[in-house]
Protein backbone atom coordinates (compact mmCIF):
# COMPACT_ATOMS: atom_id res chain seq x y z
CA UNK A 1 0.00 0.00 0.00
CA UNK A 2 1.50 3.32 -1.02
CA UNK A 3 2.50 5.01 2.20
CA UNK A 4 0.89 8.05 0.70
CA UNK A 5 -2.59 7.09 0.37
CA UNK A 6 -1.96 6.38 4.11
CA UNK A 7 -1.24 9.55 4.77
CA UNK A 8 -3.93 11.30 2.62
CA UNK A 9 -6.38 9.02 3.92
CA UNK A 10 -5.72 10.03 7.24
CA UNK A 11 -5.23 13.64 7.04
CA UNK A 12 -8.77 12.97 4.88
CA UNK A 13 -10.30 11.53 8.72
CA UNK A 14 -9.10 14.44 10.38
CA UNK A 15 -10.37 17.04 8.57
CA UNK A 16 -13.60 15.15 8.50
CA UNK A 17 -14.06 14.72 12.41
CA UNK A 18 -12.73 18.54 12.60
CA UNK A 19 -14.75 20.16 10.11
CA UNK A 20 -18.01 18.32 11.63
CA UNK A 21 -17.27 18.90 15.24
CA UNK A 22 -16.57 22.72 14.34
CA UNK A 23 -19.87 22.95 12.29
CA UNK A 24 -21.52 20.81 14.48
CA UNK A 25 -20.94 23.35 17.54
CA UNK A 26 -21.46 26.85 15.10
CA UNK A 27 -24.70 25.39 14.21
CA UNK A 28 -26.62 24.50 17.48
CA UNK A 29 -28.36 27.54 17.37
CA UNK A 30 -29.90 26.63 14.02
CA UNK A 31 -31.56 23.83 15.34
CA UNK A 32 -34.39 26.65 16.30
CA UNK A 33 -34.67 27.97 12.58
CA UNK A 34 -36.62 27.00 9.69
CA UNK A 35 -36.00 23.73 8.35
CA UNK A 36 -34.51 25.30 4.68
CA UNK A 37 -31.85 27.63 6.67
CA UNK A 38 -30.58 23.93 8.43
CA UNK A 39 -31.08 22.91 5.13
CA UNK A 40 -28.80 25.48 3.38
CA UNK A 41 -26.20 24.91 6.38
CA UNK A 42 -26.14 21.12 5.64
CA UNK A 43 -25.06 21.60 1.59
CA UNK A 44 -22.68 24.16 3.12
CA UNK A 45 -21.01 21.21 5.14
CA UNK A 46 -21.28 18.44 2.63
CA UNK A 47 -19.90 20.24 0.17
CA UNK A 48 -16.78 20.86 2.74
CA UNK A 49 -16.26 16.83 2.92
CA UNK A 50 -17.00 16.55 -1.13
CA UNK A 51 -13.95 19.30 -1.79
CA UNK A 52 -11.59 17.51 0.86
CA UNK A 53 -12.62 14.01 -0.81
CA UNK A 54 -11.27 15.39 -3.86
CA UNK A 55 -8.27 17.77 -2.78
CA UNK A 56 -7.00 15.65 -0.48
CA UNK A 57 -7.86 11.86 -0.42
CA UNK A 58 -8.04 12.32 -4.40
CA UNK A 59 -11.04 10.66 -4.93
CA UNK A 60 -12.77 12.58 -7.43
CA UNK A 61 -16.02 11.71 -9.44
CA UNK A 62 -17.82 12.36 -12.69
CA UNK A 63 -21.61 12.89 -13.39
CA UNK A 64 -23.62 11.42 -15.97
CA UNK A 65 -27.27 12.22 -16.97
CA UNK A 66 -27.69 14.99 -15.80
CA UNK A 67 -30.79 15.73 -17.46
CA UNK A 68 -32.28 12.60 -16.97
CA UNK A 69 -33.12 14.18 -13.15
CA UNK A 70 -36.26 16.19 -13.44
CA UNK A 71 -36.77 19.59 -11.00
CA UNK A 72 -39.12 19.35 -8.43
CA UNK A 73 -40.75 16.02 -6.70
CA UNK A 74 -38.73 12.78 -7.94
CA UNK A 75 -37.28 9.52 -6.16
CA UNK A 76 -33.87 8.58 -6.89
CA UNK A 77 -33.55 4.85 -5.99
CA UNK A 78 -29.60 4.61 -5.92
CA UNK A 79 -26.59 1.73 -5.61
CA UNK A 80 -24.87 2.28 -2.13
CA UNK A 81 -21.52 1.40 -1.80
CA UNK A 82 -19.46 3.66 0.41
CA UNK A 83 -20.07 6.92 2.86
CA UNK A 84 -19.43 9.43 0.38
CA UNK A 85 -22.37 8.17 -1.58
CA UNK A 86 -24.40 10.16 1.08
CA UNK A 87 -22.03 13.62 0.48
CA UNK A 88 -23.30 13.58 -3.19
CA UNK A 89 -27.08 14.50 -3.58
CA UNK A 90 -27.05 17.22 -1.45
CA UNK A 91 -24.77 18.71 -4.31
CA UNK A 92 -27.36 17.52 -7.44
CA UNK A 93 -30.39 18.01 -5.64
CA UNK A 94 -32.60 21.12 -4.36
CA UNK A 95 -34.13 19.54 -1.08
CA UNK A 96 -33.43 16.26 -0.78
CA UNK A 97 -34.61 13.73 1.97
CA UNK A 98 -32.63 10.27 2.65
CA UNK A 99 -34.37 7.38 4.07
CA UNK A 100 -32.76 5.80 6.48
CA UNK A 101 -32.82 4.18 9.52
CA UNK A 102 -33.76 5.85 12.53
CA UNK A 103 -31.20 5.28 14.54
CA UNK A 104 -28.78 7.40 13.07
CA UNK A 105 -30.91 10.57 14.62
CA UNK A 106 -29.49 9.65 17.87
CA UNK A 107 -26.03 10.53 16.77
CA UNK A 108 -24.75 13.96 18.76
CA UNK A 109 -24.32 16.79 16.12
CA UNK A 110 -24.82 15.13 13.02
CA UNK A 111 -28.13 13.17 13.66
CA UNK A 112 -29.61 16.48 15.32
CA UNK A 113 -29.17 18.18 11.98
CA UNK A 114 -30.36 14.96 9.84
CA UNK A 115 -33.68 15.57 11.72
CA UNK A 116 -33.69 19.10 11.32
CA UNK A 117 -33.45 19.10 7.72
CA UNK A 118 -35.89 16.28 7.16
CA UNK A 119 -34.54 13.39 6.40
CA UNK A 120 -36.84 10.56 6.39
CA UNK A 121 -36.09 8.12 9.68
CA UNK A 122 -37.70 4.52 9.98
CA UNK A 123 -37.69 1.90 12.56
CA UNK A 124 -36.60 -1.34 10.85
CA UNK A 125 -37.84 -3.61 13.54
CA UNK A 126 -41.41 -2.26 13.36
CA UNK A 127 -42.57 -4.46 10.48
CA UNK A 128 -45.31 -3.23 8.02
CA UNK A 129 -46.13 -0.27 10.33
CA UNK A 130 -42.44 0.92 8.91
CA UNK A 131 -43.55 0.65 5.89
CA UNK A 132 -46.41 2.73 6.43
CA UNK A 133 -44.92 5.00 8.23
CA UNK A 134 -42.09 5.93 5.47
CA UNK A 135 -45.19 5.81 3.07
CA UNK A 136 -46.62 8.89 4.80
CA UNK A 137 -42.85 10.83 5.51
CA UNK A 138 -42.32 10.46 1.85
CA UNK A 139 -45.36 11.76 1.23
CA UNK A 140 -45.03 14.64 3.06
CA UNK A 141 -42.02 15.56 1.49
CA UNK A 142 -43.14 15.06 -2.13
CA UNK A 143 -45.94 17.34 -1.63
CA UNK A 144 -43.59 19.94 -0.47
CA UNK A 145 -41.68 19.47 -4.25
CA UNK A 146 -38.70 17.52 -2.01
CA UNK A 147 -36.22 15.22 -3.85
CA UNK A 148 -36.49 11.35 -1.90
CA UNK A 149 -33.41 9.37 -2.28
CA UNK A 150 -33.89 5.70 -1.17
CA UNK A 151 -31.37 2.99 -1.45
CA UNK A 152 -33.15 0.01 -2.54
CA UNK A 153 -30.92 -2.18 -0.87
CA UNK A 154 -31.07 -0.69 2.50
CA UNK A 155 -27.25 -1.02 2.96
CA UNK A 156 -23.91 -0.41 1.59
CA UNK A 157 -22.89 -3.45 -0.47
CA UNK A 158 -19.18 -4.23 -1.98
CA UNK A 159 -18.22 -3.80 -5.66
CA UNK A 160 -19.18 -6.88 -7.64
CA UNK A 161 -21.47 -7.63 -4.71
CA UNK A 162 -25.75 -7.07 -4.62
CA UNK A 163 -28.43 -7.77 -2.20
CA UNK A 164 -32.62 -8.08 -2.78
CA UNK A 165 -33.95 -4.40 -3.88
CA UNK A 166 -36.57 -3.91 -0.84
CA UNK A 167 -40.11 -3.93 -1.70
CA UNK A 168 -40.29 -0.13 0.10
CA UNK A 169 -39.21 1.78 -3.71
CA UNK A 170 -41.80 -0.54 -5.41
CA UNK A 171 -44.38 0.60 -2.80
CA UNK A 172 -43.06 4.30 -3.25
CA UNK A 173 -43.57 3.94 -7.09
CA UNK A 174 -46.30 2.52 -6.76
CA UNK A 175 -48.06 5.31 -4.26
CA UNK A 176 -46.75 8.27 -6.54
CA UNK A 177 -47.37 6.95 -9.72
CA UNK A 178 -47.16 10.77 -10.87
CA UNK A 179 -43.72 10.74 -9.38
CA UNK A 180 -40.81 9.76 -11.43
CA UNK A 181 -38.10 7.00 -10.11
CA UNK A 182 -34.96 7.69 -11.48
CA UNK A 183 -32.51 5.11 -10.94
CA UNK A 184 -28.42 6.01 -9.94
CA UNK A 185 -25.72 3.52 -10.39
CA UNK A 186 -22.34 4.43 -9.22
CA UNK A 187 -19.12 2.88 -8.49
CA UNK A 188 -17.65 5.09 -5.14
CA UNK A 189 -16.81 1.21 -3.09
CA UNK A 190 -13.92 0.84 -5.69
CA UNK A 191 -11.74 3.99 -4.28
CA UNK A 192 -14.12 3.85 -0.62
CA UNK A 193 -14.69 1.04 0.94
CA UNK A 194 -17.21 0.07 3.20
CA UNK A 195 -16.20 0.67 7.03
CA UNK A 196 -12.65 0.87 5.66
CA UNK A 197 -9.93 3.77 6.52
CA UNK A 198 -8.35 3.94 3.52
CA UNK A 199 -9.70 6.24 0.94
CA UNK A 200 -8.12 5.27 -2.73
CA UNK A 201 -7.33 8.02 -5.46
CA UNK A 202 -9.38 7.70 -8.45
CA UNK A 203 -12.64 9.14 -10.49
CA UNK A 204 -15.89 7.97 -8.86
CA UNK A 205 -18.55 7.70 -11.90
CA UNK A 206 -22.13 8.78 -11.08
CA UNK A 207 -24.43 7.67 -13.75
CA UNK A 208 -28.36 9.49 -13.75
CA UNK A 209 -30.31 7.05 -15.81
CA UNK A 210 -33.54 7.90 -17.42
CA UNK A 211 -37.02 7.14 -15.52
CA UNK A 212 -38.35 3.83 -14.88
CA UNK A 213 -41.71 3.21 -17.00
CA UNK A 214 -44.82 3.88 -15.58
CA UNK A 215 -47.50 1.49 -14.85
CA UNK A 216 -44.74 -1.73 -14.04
CA UNK A 217 -46.90 -4.07 -11.61
CA UNK A 218 -44.79 -4.66 -7.96
CA UNK A 219 -42.65 -7.44 -9.43
CA UNK A 220 -42.20 -6.21 -12.55
CA UNK A 221 -40.86 -2.63 -11.60
CA UNK A 222 -37.85 -4.01 -8.94
CA UNK A 223 -36.79 -6.89 -11.78
CA UNK A 224 -36.26 -3.81 -14.04
CA UNK A 225 -34.95 -1.53 -11.65
CA UNK A 226 -31.96 -3.87 -10.31
CA UNK A 227 -31.26 -5.00 -13.80
CA UNK A 228 -31.04 -1.36 -14.63
CA UNK A 229 -29.08 -0.08 -11.80
CA UNK A 230 -26.40 -3.49 -11.77
CA UNK A 231 -26.14 -3.37 -15.10
CA UNK A 232 -24.91 0.25 -14.95
CA UNK A 233 -22.76 -0.38 -12.10
CA UNK A 234 -21.14 -3.38 -14.23
CA UNK A 235 -20.41 -1.49 -17.38
CA UNK A 236 -18.63 2.20 -14.96
CA UNK A 237 -14.89 2.56 -15.68
CA UNK A 238 -12.27 1.48 -13.17
CA UNK A 239 -11.86 4.77 -11.05
CA UNK A 240 -8.00 4.40 -10.58
CA UNK A 241 -8.12 4.41 -15.10
CA UNK A 242 -8.08 7.72 -15.18
CA UNK A 243 -5.61 8.44 -12.53
CA UNK A 244 -3.45 5.86 -14.29
CA UNK A 245 -3.79 7.65 -17.63
CA UNK A 246 -2.72 10.75 -16.36
CA UNK A 247 -0.06 9.75 -14.58
CA UNK A 248 1.25 8.04 -17.98
CA UNK A 249 0.58 11.15 -19.69
CA UNK A 250 2.92 13.33 -17.22
CA UNK A 251 5.33 10.79 -17.29
CA UNK A 252 8.55 11.42 -19.42
CA UNK A 253 9.14 9.77 -22.97
CA UNK A 254 11.78 7.28 -22.71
Amino acid sequence: MPMVTVLRSLAFNLIYVTWTAMLGVLYLPLLAAPRRVVVGATKLWLAGLRATAWHVAGVRYRIEGLENLPAGPVIVAAKHQSAWDTFLFHGLLDDPAYVLKRELFRIPLVGWYMKAAGMVGIDRAAGASALKAMMRACGAVLAEGRQVIIFPEGTRTAPGDSRPYHPGVAALYQRFPDVPVVPVALNSGRVWHRKAFLKHPGVVSVRILPPMDRGLDRRRFLEDLRARVEGAVADLPDPGAAIESRARDAAPSP
